[in-house]
This record gives C-alpha cells, sequence and structure tokens, in this order.
C-alpha cells in the first residue's frame, strides 16, 4: 500500500515536469519544495539573469545609436526599478508553476522533504508512502573557503539588492561568473572578474576563451591567475580583498561564482542505501536508478549537464520509463547547445578542437574573426568569432562555436541541423542570409588549419 506512485523531492524544472507528466499518465503524484516553485532556472537561475541580461545590454545600445544619427538626451539607470519588475515576473511564474501542477492533479507540499525509507518520505511531521521517490532537489551554490568568506554573496543572493554597488569584485570565470560580470558592468558598476587560471570558461573551445576574455576585457577588468586570500571590511565601509600575490582591492560588494554543488543536504539519504559520487552527487544508473531501485534521481542534482533543457528531458525518460508503454531511448548528451549570455555572448554545440582531435584523426578547422556590420556605424570595438570543427574524411561537422550578439538564437537553428548529421558540405550549398553574422557560418570555404 502506498500514497502515492510518485513522490517528487523538488519542485524545479525537471520536478514540476516529472509531476505533471507522470499524473498525465494517469499516476498519483505529490511534489514537495522548501522555497519558491520553478527551483533555481526561474528564481535565481535562467530567467532573472536574462531578464538582467537584457537590462545591461541597453547601456551599449544607447552608445551606439549615436552612430546612426539618434541624438540622446542623459539616460540614467534605476536599479530598483528593475529588480522590483523582476519580482513581480518571477512571482508571476511561481503561480503559473503552483496552478499547472494542481491543474494536474498533483499534490503540492510546502516544506524540506526528507527520506525515512527507501519507499516513505516526510514532509514537517507527516509521512507518506510512495511507490517510486523522484528526487530533483537540483544545486546549491559552492562557498569559498578564505577567511571573510561570509562577507561574500553567492549567486542566489545578487538578483535582490537594495542598491547598486559602485565597485564589484566577481570570484570565478565560469558561467555564472562571466555572466554577472558583463551585466553588472553594463549597468554601470566598475567591475573586476578574478580566477585561477589563464583563461575563463574552462571546458569550452580554447579559441573561444581567448576571444572572448578579449572582447570582455573591453567592459570589464581582468584578473586573470589570480586568488584571493582574505576578505575584510575597510574603514570606508566597502570590502577590501587581498590576493595571493599580496596585492588588495577595494570594492563594496564581492560575488562568489565559485559554481554549484549538488543540493543534497537534509535529504535523509543516511536513511536510504542511495550512493553520492565523488563529487557529492547522486550516483545513478543509465536509468537515473539510484542503490535503491525505489527512489530515481535527475537533474544538477546528478551532475550530468546543469541545464534546463537537459532537465526537462531527464524528467520525460524517468516518468515514461515508470509510467508510460512505449520503448525509451537513453538520452545523448554529446550534441547538447549551450549558451553563455554574458557579454559578448557565447554559444557551442558538439565538440570542441581539443576533444575533436582525441577522437579524430584528421581535423579540420573553419573560422572567422570580423567586425559584425553594425559597428561600422556605432564605432564599437567589438569582434565576433565563429568556428567550425569538420571530420576531414566524412566531412561530418563536429562542432560549432560562436561568440558575438545574438549568437545563441543563431546556434539553435544550427543545433537541429547537427542533430541531423551535418556535413560540411551541407552548410556550404546552403545560401546565406545577406547581410547577417549567420550567414558567415555557411560562407567558410577556406580551410584554417
Amino acid at each position: 500500500m502506498h500514497d502515492f506512485d510518485l513522490f517528487v523531492i523538488g519542485a524545479g524544472s525537471a520536478g514540476v515536469r516529472a509531476a505533471r507528466t507522470a499524473a498525465a499518465l494517469g499516476a498519483k503524484v505529490a511534489i514537495a519544495e522548501d522555497k519558491q516553485l520553478g527551483g533555481t532556472c526561474v528564481n535565481v537561475g535562467c530567467v532573472p539573469k536574462k531578464l538582467y541580461s537584457y537590462a545591461s545590454q541597453y547601456s551599449a545600445d544607447f552608445a551606439d545609436a549615436r552612430g546612426f544619427g539618434w541624438q540622446l538626451g542623459q539616460v540614467s539607470f534605476d536599479w530598483a526599478t528593475l529588480r522590483d519588475n523582476k519580482i513581480r515576473e518571477i512571482s508571476r511564474l511561481n503561480g503559473i508553476y503552483e496552478n499547472l501542477l494542481l491543474t494536474a492533479g498533483v499534490s503540492v507540499l510546502t516544506g524540506r522533504a526528507t527520506l525515512t525509507s527507501a519507499t516513505t518520505v516526510k514532509v514537517h511531521d507527516q509521512q507518506y508512502r510512495a511507490r517510486y521517490i523522484l528526487i530533483c532537489s537540483g544545486g546549491r551554490p559552492e562557498r569559498p573557503s578564505f577567511p571573510g568568506q561570509h562577507l561574500t554573496l553567492s549567486s542566489d543572493q545578487i538578483f535582490d539588492l537594495p542598491e547598486l554597488p559602485k565597485r564589484m569584485l566577481v570570484l570565478g570565470a565560469g558561467y555564472i561568473g562571466v555572466e554577472f560580470a558583463g551585466i553588472f558592468a553594463g549597468l554601470g558598476v566598475q567591475t573586476w572578474l578574478s580566477w585561477r587560471s589563464e583563461l575563463p570558461l574552462r571546458g569550452f573551445d580554447e579559441d573561444v576563451r581567448k576571444h572572448f576574455m578579449a572582447q570582455a576585457g573591453k567592459h570589464c577588468q581582468m584578473k586573470p591567475s589570480s586568488q584571493v586570500r582574505a576578505l575584510v571590511n575597510s574603514s570606508q565601509g566597502g570590502l577590501v580583498a587581498s590576493f595571493v600575490d599580496n596585492s588588495t582591492l577595494e570594492v563594496d560588494l564581492v560575488l562568489a561564482a565559485l559554481g554549484r554543488a549538488a543540493n543534497v543536504e537534509g535529504l535523509g539519504l543516511a536513511n536510504t542505501t542511495v550512493e553520492l559520487t565523488a563529487s557529492g552527487h547522486i550516483a545513478v544508473d543509465a536509468s537515473f536508478c539510484t542503490a535503491e531501485t525505489t527512489i530515481y534521481a535527475i537533474g544538477d542534482v546528478v551532475g550530468h549537464k546543469a541545464l534546463t533543457p537537459v532537465a526537462l528531458a531527464e524528467a520525460m525518460l524517468v516518468v515514461r520509463q515508470l509510467f508510460g508503454t512505449a520503448p525509451v531511448t537513453p538520452l545523448d548528451y554529446q550534441g547538447i547547445a549551450t549558451a553563455v549570455f554574458a557579454h559578448p555572448n557565447i554559444a557551442t554545440v558538439g565538440l570542441t578542437e581539443s576533444q575533436a582531435r582525441e577522437q579524430v584523426r584528421d581535423v579540420a578547422i573553419y573560422e572567422t574573426d570580423f567586425r559584425p556590420l553594425r559597428h561600422t556605424l556605432s564605432g564599437r570595438n567589438e569582434r565576433a568569432y565563429m568556428k567550425v570543427v569538420v571530420d576531414s574524411q566524412t566531412d561530418q561537422v563536429l562542432g560549432i562555436h560562436m561568440v558575438g550578439e545574438h549568437v545563441a538564437e543563431i546556434m539553435q537553428g544550427f543545433a537541429v541541423a547537427m542533430t541531423c548529421g551535418l556535413r560540411k558540405a551541407q552548410l556550404d550549398a546552403t545560401l546565406g542570409i545577406h547581410p547577417t553574422m549567420a550567414e558567415e557560418l555557411v560562407t567558410l570555404r577556406t580551410r584554417s588549419r
């Protein structure tokens, strides 16, 4: 006997999709969330970050407009307006998520869910029995370990500041760090970006990393190969960061953007045989089943790819596997397109050049570095970069990488072509839309190396 066919822990993108889909397939479903509905993406990730990215771009747009004949008066930015409008929009989305769940017949429980066994979950003082349990508890910000780390803010806290700082230090140059550095620099904050290695965005194509660093360095101040040793309050009311090279920097705010860890604390995993990986994520097999045959886990908490579309796809796979009738095809994590909404934007799909050279005997690289047409009149010193990685023997396109304005929008269409087995000859046979940035990808005829 059980109270629910499926008990979902965490109402983020993965959890909500799984709960709604399972309910539509006839399962009796409950979902528990101890924060806002929608998880990281809706509340402290994709959605508010993109809204703030839009806001920060206007400063460059206003400057560009002069070269096209627009005479603008004095412009100013009001942080409170952006912040409060964002809060209202996120609240609206929270309501939509709740309505979607309730309309689907899902029981929505507010509170932290704790596993008490492989088939029971406790929320507050109430215990529920479930045929299956699905953990979708997502991630949490990593915290630094240096003295004074408590003075830093995490990406979860950065959206609702009471006022905009004048000077800001961002620690970490992954997705989160470079995006927020670009956002706050665009909003008029004097911004420094500090990270330990030589190039930002570890894991991306090396040429993309180099080009991005050169372009982003025009908007904020880069501090590669640097590491904060300690952080203290200054006598002027700010914060003083001391680096391992004995240099110091005084700012008003320090954002620790060091990545995200699996949100497993307080789940009660010790009451089960569920195991964790060396990275602290929940260990699952190809079907997302844990060491307990009744407990599954998906999304950021399993550490495959921390992307909302990936979490949604994993949710669909698990639910169809548990409650559907059609055969389930395992997910292919190789061809997933992604974007970094920094300034400038980055979009990528497939293999980097180094990955391709590890897997393929003869790799051909086609690339271009150019000044977009818009900036011939705007006067802005910004260049775009595009790169296509090809298997010379089969002509198959292994990877596409772009840096520049709106490249995420461009990449979505090319990601479809990659899924269909795109060949370089097909790119060459495609007529471009002129004049656009996207046409550069179908006019690359000369092999660069």
